[in-house]
């Protein structure tokens, strides 16, 4: 006869331990297993803003994520927002600190500090983890769920899936979450992307010969009629395989749904924010004798202002007063207007999340539960949820986690 628990919470991540702990809190001793497929859980916790954990961001709305309805995100965060996140994490031990882009870090800078305290608060409030305990199926059978997998099977009377979505898949969250739901009834969005990830270029484009280049930059979506249709300015950097940086990942999953669904939409990136062609062509014309070089240099990274000189055709050297209008014009384009020639992305093993998944039309956003299998709760990147970076992803865990696991044991 299989065991059998009042609750299993399939993957043991943020949300799911934020679940789990949550669960446990509000369970009054009910029998609660964490069941997570790796070894070590946690591995994303452990990785996440270069290894001292982005816990959240000072300031987090709705307007900072994709996939699902606004209004719907918005009833989700303000059951456990960020004051509350913050004096979450005082009391289990961990301080946060705010840096100046608005990230909140353990003031350890040290991810193990975050992951320690959430496994130790999950076992303190009676949750039981198991590890290496990989879920294959999740079935009804009368009015309970089975849990199967192959160290064997559960029953329980109420299942957290917290599977996550398909980013880096060597923690876990390789996508078999989505099948393990459809089978119960749910939906996934028909685009599932990589978001928050890298975009590649071809090797013949200047941009993978300036790898390591990082600048302040400005990239936009726009439609083939060349509407703006989304902008992110910050941090971009020039890698072996494309770009890179904040900026990069920030837009990537708004492009790579754009051109699935319009190839003709495309990419362009202003290389010194707030200018546009014309305040730089009439910058241009007034420097006289000096060099478009010397004008760029000024505010640019020397190699990326050589570069845009040779993409434009202009001798960097030459004296301002000597460029033609047309290679004036030219440079002044490369500069604020380059449209970038993505070949694509690279890969849900780089991305830090995933764009898709189960709508949040199809669970009842007071507790969670699924409209579709009553006693089926979901949370974390499973949903059709992703955040910029910054740590939103991680408040939407805390968040959804926190909804789910005290609803489960209702």
């Amino acid at each position: 006869m299989p065991e059998r628990v009042d609750l299993a919470i399939v993957g043991a991540g943020a949300a799911g331990l934020m679940a789990g702990i949550w669960a446990g809190r509000s369970g009054a001793g009910r029998p609660i297993v964490l069941l997570d497929g790796a070894r070590k859980p946690g591995a994303k916790i452990l990785v996440a803003g270069g290894g001292r954990c982005n816990v959240t961001h000072h300031e987090v709305g709705e307007r900072d994520f994709a996939g699902s309805t606004p209004a719907a995100i918005r009833k989700i965060l303000r059951r456990f927002d960020v004051p509350r996140t913050v004096e979450f994490f005082r009391d289990l031990g961990v301080e946060l600190k705010r840096e100046e882009t608005g990230k909140l870090f353990p003031v350890s800078d040290d991810a193990a500090t975050v992951l320690e305290a959430l496994l130790r608060a999950a076992r303190l409030a009676g949750a039981d983890l198991r590890a290496a305990w990989r879920v294959e199926r999740v079935r009804r059978e009368g009015g309970d769920f089975l849990v199967e997998g192959p160290c064997g099977s559960l029953r329980a009377r109420r299942v957290v899936m917290a599977t996550g979505g398909k980013s880096l898949p060597k923690s876990g969250s390789d996508g078999h979450g989505f099948a393990i739901v459809a089978a119960l009834g749910h939906s996934i969005t028909a685009l599932v992307t990589p978001a928050l990830v890298p975009l590649t270029l071809p090797p013949s484009h200047f941009i993978p010969g300036l790898s390591g280049v990082t600048v302040i930059a400005t990239l936009t979506l726009r439609s083939r009629t060349g509407r703006a249709l989304v902008a992110f300015t910050g941090s971009t950097l020039c890698t072996h395989t494309g770009l890179s940086g904040p900026s990069v990942l920030d837009i990537s999953r708004h492009y790579l749904h754009a051109v699935a669904a319009d190839p003709k939409a495309a990419l362009v990136v202003t290389w010194i924010p707030g200018e546009s062609s014309a305040s730089i062509d009439a910058a241009l014309r007034g420097l006289g004798r000096k060099s478009p070089l010397r004008f760029l240099a000024a505010r640019l990274p020397e190699r990326l202002a050589h570069a845009l000189c040779a993409e434009a055709g202009v001798d960097p050297c030459a004296p301002a007063h000597c460029l033609t209008r047309e290679r004036r014009r030219a440079l002044a384009a490369a500069v604020t207007e380059m449209s970038l020639p993505v070949t694509g992305d690279r890969g849900f093993a780089r991305a830090e999340a995933t764009a898709g998944g189960v709508p949040l039309a199809e669970l009842r956003l007071e507790t969670m539960e699924s409209r579709v299998c009553p006693g089926l709760y979901l949370c974390g990147e499973i949903c059709d949820v992703d955040g910029r970076i910054g740590g939103f992803n991680f408040q939407w865990a805390w968040s959804s986690g926190y909804v789910a696991g005290s609803a489960a044991v209702r």
